[in-house]
């Protein structure tokens, strides 16, 4: 088998998980460029990424993915066309525990779209407002007439990230097979 390099892009609200999920999965040391979180009124979160974040991984086929994390702060919406440049994926991480996580969804969605149609949505810390129903992101995307696999995660969860990224990239391969 021919070792592919492919590059995943990680986009979503602050707090939602995205530098904890590829520190979970990465095989490497994460390049990590987290800083004091000065946007307390945002998230509660002592750090938070203001660059990127940067890890790899080797899926069970030998699928290499470079795994590319962005902040989650809009003011730093300047970086994600850099990070998202080249990307074959995306894994938009939106927070269940947001005052608004669909207002957050519709947001990173329209801004990460722009980098790949390839894309899977992850809802983390269910756990921590379930009396939200779950159901409002599958109306989300039937209201928007989109059909993006989407998972309940926890970011800590090996196996949670692995299936997302296993699905973007099954994803991706059978569009490829049916263009070729």
């Amino acid at each position: 088998m021919i070792l592919h390099q492919y590059k995943i892009v990680f986009g979503g609200s602050i707090g939602a998980g995205k530098s904890t999920a590829i520190q979970t999965i990465s095989e490497i040391d994460v390049i990590s460029t987290e800083a004091k979180n000065t946007d307390t009124s945002t998230h509660q979160k002592p750090q938070t990424t203001v660059g990127i974040d940067y890890g790899e991984a080797t899926l069970d086929d030998g699928v290499k993915i470079g795994l590319y994390g962005t902040p989650g702060q809009q003011r730093f919406d300047f970086m994600w066309p850099m990070v998202g440049l080249g990307a074959i994926g995306a894994v938009i991480l939106i927070d269940h525990s947001a005052s608004n996580p669909i207002q957050d969804l519709q947001f990173y969605y329209d801004a990460f779209k722009a980098f790949s149609s390839h894309i899977v949505i992850g809802v983390t810390h269910v756990d921590v407002v379930k009396d939200r129903d779950n159901r409002i992101y599958q109306q989300w995307m039937a209201k928007q007439d989109k059909l993006h696999p989407l998972f309940f995660i926890d970011a800590r969860q090996k196996k949670d990230i692995l299936l997302m990224l296993e699905t973007l990239i099954a994803k991706i391969e059978v569009k490829l097979e049916n263009v070729g």
